[in-house]
């Protein structure tokens, strides 16, 4: 089969060999230039499901080598060239570096193909019961805690389903901090996706805390939060904690903040500060 020449990102899978698809393997088969994130995962996938190499090379592309690596195969797109450009598992581009290729393939005018199939993120999204109308991937957390703190609290207070990627050996220490963000919201944790030992444990915060099963995670993890609970701040509450902020800091500062700490939408909060502001102006 002759493949269009351009950059095809090719879903692999993330545990079931046979999860790739048909178009998958004709890609794979046809492209002119491979590269992967893993060359032993492509090469091992490729003997799998029977594609010989026929003299192809399968170069490698990851995030130690990418930015040497990028300008040859944008010199073989611009000649008109096929490349595949897979990742570990999953679909490229998702938590790998592929993004930088594609956005420069793009630039040049190659054409950039899209060979859809399995995703973890969208995998455990569909699995969780969580609402599925709105979400957002926010990849990995920091592995510092004060870092991961501050990450966690801005995904928190966003009105969407949210889906991370964590290390097995920093889930608790992730859960703990949702815990002390809000105890009591849904979260579900799905391990091994499609593999033999698959899991998935679903709790509040508090429930995960204190489920034995969270204490010997293995392989690849994804949590994936339940939306906030809504959010009920009274007007006095409201004007006690503007009225703080008011004392140190501007207006819009007072806001931005008080609307963080309270989860509640800037745009109200701010409308709130000038009208404290103004009264105290006043008074002064």
């Amino acid at each position: 089969m002759a493949l269009e020449p351009g950059l095809h990102l090719v879903a692999t899978p993330i545990g079931a060999a046979r999860d790739i698809t048909l178009h998958a393997l004709d890609v794979l088969n046809s492209a002119e230039l491979l590269a992967a994130e893993d060359t032993r995962v492509m090469r091992h996938l490729m003997d799998i499901h029977g594609i010989p190499l026929r003299g192809r090379r399968i170069m490698a592309y990851h995030d130690h080598n990418a930015d040497r690596q990028r300008p040859a195969i944008l010199v073989a797109l611009r000649e008109g060239r096929s490349v595949a450009y897979a990742s570990d598992a999953g679909t490229p581009l998702v938590a790998d570096p592929g993004y930088r290729l594609a956005r420069d393939a793009a630039a040049q005018g190659s054409r950039v193909h899209a060979v859809p199939g399995p995703s973890a993120a969208l995998a455990a999204l569909s699995l969780s019961g969580l609402p599925s109308d709105r979400f957002l991937f926010a990849g990995f957390p920091p592995a510092t805690k004060a870092a991961r703190a501050t990450w966690l609290r801005q995904w928190a207070v966003i009105d969407a389903t949210v889906i991370l990627f964590e290390s097995p050996r920093r889930v608790n220490q992730t859960v703990e901090e949702l815990f002390e963000i809000e105890a009591n919201r849904v979260i579900v944790v799905a391990r091994e996706l499609t593999k033999k030992f698959e899991e998935v444990i679903r709790g509040t915060a508090a429930e995960l805390l204190a489920d034995p099963r969270m204490q010997s995670l293995k392989g690849e993890v994804v949590l994936v939060l339940d939306r906030p609970a809504p959010v009920s701040i009274g007007e006095d509450q409201l004007r006690a904690a503007l009225q703080e902020k008011l004392q140190s800091m501007t207006v819009k500062d007072a806001a931005r903040e008080v609307a963080h700490d309270l989860g509640l939408r800037r745009r109200d909060v701010y409308q709130t500060a000038l009208a404290l502001a103004g009264r105290d102006d006043g008074e002064d």
